[in-house]
């Protein structure tokens, strides 16, 4: 039985007695509640009644995402604490069917469902997966597939990285030069790391209509998923400016990066910036929805230009401010103020905490470790793990050139399984404020969504596994093989724990181009300064 559920569950015991649920059977209870464990089950065409196979009620005193399943030979029980709570119960329940019941079309029309008894809540509220489509845009029907992944996994953050130096994603009818001239390159680079520049010469580029970001968060919230959006600034603006230059320090024109890396192109902190974010953020929450977060980035931002502009210093100095790193705080967190007046919080890269300044209710994501990110949550700041290692899936899973070109090496299944978000060393106020962790898939080497599943998956289940539970459990690896069977049911081409199929390697990696030990000290070094807002790696 323990070999059935990933991620594991509190409480698991088996019980005697099975049931046998059916196509079309009935699902009682509360309506929100009962709607919930149909999305989760689709395959059963499960119908609403009065009383059914599966019998839903709800006790608030769970809290909103816990729930207890009880499955014996009168059928299925599910007590939950709210709509999200019922939802994780179904897919619970779902992971008792065999895998062929994760097909979109099964050969069967029943299946027997052992006895079981399941108590089970989140050890954290944050369970993220970050998916960057700035760098390679990927369309609208493969982000709806990464949400169905993800609710399978009961994860429930979608941080969608929509801006940077190589991309805009997403339409403004306000400033329509973004999506006109900001959302394509002319090329992208191929070369290896410090190698000379190569380029394919193919057009890249895409964006998500208003009513696509609309779609995206209805679907989402259905499967009990918050996208969080990302416009990451100052810095990385290079698409940005290259649809409106005048909105950057210097005026002078850009192009939409066509390599990876980092631009000194940033955008000017003076009012007419902050009309126009306002702006782009009205539009962006006009379509989501309630959108409880808002990433607003803060990261790499090279300031020489803030430095050497007149204009910028005089109104710098209108503020009482002392320098441009000052200059830097105090923007992202007037962003803050305005985020705050439409009812979202702020959430930012580590750069911006050090820099100081931030709203008390600011969000902050260690992504230079851990060492940062526990000064961040001794600041009384709620903390999001993101550190490089091991939760940044765009590095290689070996040092080898059997692997796909990665930026990296290396980061394994077995050390995302082995991560600590909230250390046993830390204070216990600080563990309170770690309020979950997140996986983090940049793209740069993630040219399309068959990429993307070699990245993510398995590495995802060990997130899932440590973001519900708290740690992994010691049988995670024989749980995980047991689980690949659904990734196959899915159609998911991860990679296999033994190494990548002929077809997935691809263009080969160069191993210890940029090893991760070595980097996540680099980095560490990097958040001691208050100026550190440069390019780390």
């Amino acid at each position: 039985m323990n070999q059935l559920l990933l991620p594991r569950p509190n409480v698991l015991s088996a019980l005697s007695g099975s049931y046998e649920l059916t196509v079309g059977a009935t699902v009682s209870g509360p309506a929100d509640l009962a709607d919930a464990v149909r999305r989760a089950l689709p395959i059963l065409d499960l119908r609403p009644g009065d009383t059914g196979a599966i019998d839903v009620r709800q006790d608030p005193a769970l809290g909103e995402e816990a729930y207890r399943l009880v499955v014996g030979s009168r059928g299925v029980e599910i007590i939950a604490g709210g709509r999200a709570g019922a939802f994780y119960a179904a897919q619970s329940l779902h992971q008792l069917l065999p895998d062929a019941t994760y097909r979109s079309a099964v050969p069967a029309e029943s299946w027997v469902v052992p006895g079981v008894r399941v108590e089970d809540a989140p050890a954290h509220t944050w369970r993220g997966l970050h998916v960057d489509v700035a760098r390679h845009f990927l369309p609208k029907r493969e982000v709806l597939r990464v949400i169905d992944l993800m609710a399978v996994h009961k994860l429930n953050r979608l941080h969608l990285h929509l801006v940077d130096d190589q991309g805009w994603r997403v339409e403004s009818r306000a400033y329509p030069r973004l999506q006109e001239v900001a959302s394509h390159r002319a090329r992208t680079a191929t070369n290896h790391r410090r190698e000379e520049p190569a380029y394919d010469g193919i057009p890249h580029g895409g964006y998500y209509t208003l009513d696509d970001l609309a779609e995206i968060a209805r679907y989402a919230r259905a499967r009990e998923v918050v996208v969080v959006p990302e416009i990451d600034v100052p810095g990385h603006a290079s698409a940005i400016l290259a649809a409106y230059p005048a909105l950057g320090a210097t005026g002078e024109p850009f192009e939409v990066l066509d390599r990876w890396g980092i631009s000194p192109a940033i955008l000017s902190p003076l009012p007419p910036t902050v009309d126009f974010l306002t702006t782009i953020f009205d539009e962006v929450l006009g379509a989501l929805g309630p959108t409880p977060y808002v990433h607003i980035g803060g990261d790499e931002c090279v300031l020489d230009d803030w430095e050497a502009s007149a204009e910028i210093g005089a109104y710098r100095e209108s503020l009482g401010l002392a320098d441009v790193g000052e200059l830097h705080a105090w923007f992202l967190r007037r962003l803050a103020d305005v985020l705050a007046e439409r009812g979202s919080r702020a959430v930012v890269w580590d750069e911006a905490f050090v820099s100081g300044a931030l709203r008390q209710d600011t969000l902050v994501m260690p992504w230079r470790g851990m060492g940062v990110g526990r000064r961040a949550a001794a600041a009384g700041h709620s903390v999001i793990a993101t550190p490089v290692f091991p939760l940044y899936f765009d590095y290689a899973e070996a040092a080898s050139p059997d692997e796909p070109m990665a930026i990296g090496d290396a980061i394994t299944v077995t050390d995302v399984a082995s991560f600590e978000p909230a250390p046993a060393s830390w204070e216990p106020g600080e563990r309170e404020r770690v309020v979950g962790l997140q996986g983090q898939l940049w793209s740069e080497r993630i040219p399309d969504a068959r990429a993307l599943d070699y990245r993510a998956w398995p590495r995802t289940c060990a997130l899932a596994e440590v973001a519900w539970g708290g740690e992994a459990g010691s049988d995670f690896m024989a749980r995980l093989e047991r689980h690949l069977g659904r990734l196959d049911a899915l159609g998911v081409e991860y990679r296999p724990l033994d190494g990548p199929h002929p077809w997935q390697r691809g263009r080969p990696h160069r191993p210890s181009t940029v090893q991760v030990a070595a980097a996540m000290e680099h980095l560490d070094e990097m958040t001691q300064s208050a100026t550190s807002t440069r390019p780390s790696i």
